[in-house]
């Protein structure tokens, strides 16, 4: 996977999509960067400037926001999601 196509999800211990946005990402051998905005206000920050949303999570594929876990799954299902890493 390239540069451009890291990606990125922010979220929350808590949030139970988050979770499951992990577990599909982890089951599908996908590395991401994970990060936890409710300890970093920065990352918050961050997150609310790139997505434009408040809500967690947030994912995106190198600067392409994807939205949350029910885009996320809706890509996977639609093999979107393999066609948009792929090199």
């Amino acid at each position: 996977m390239s540069d451009n196509k890291t990606v990125t999800l922010y979220g929350n211990a808590t949030c139970p999509y988050c979770g499951a946005a992990r577990m599909l990402l982890t089951k599908k051998a996908i590395k991401f960067d994970d990060v936890n905005v409710s300890t970093d206000p920065a990352s918050l920050a961050e997150m609310r400037e790139r997505s434009g949303n408040r809500t967690v999570p947030q994912i995106f594929i190198g600067d392409t926001p994807i939205g949350g876990f029910d885009e996320l799954y809706a890509l996977d299902n639609s093999g979107e999601l393999d066609k948009m890493l792929a090199d």
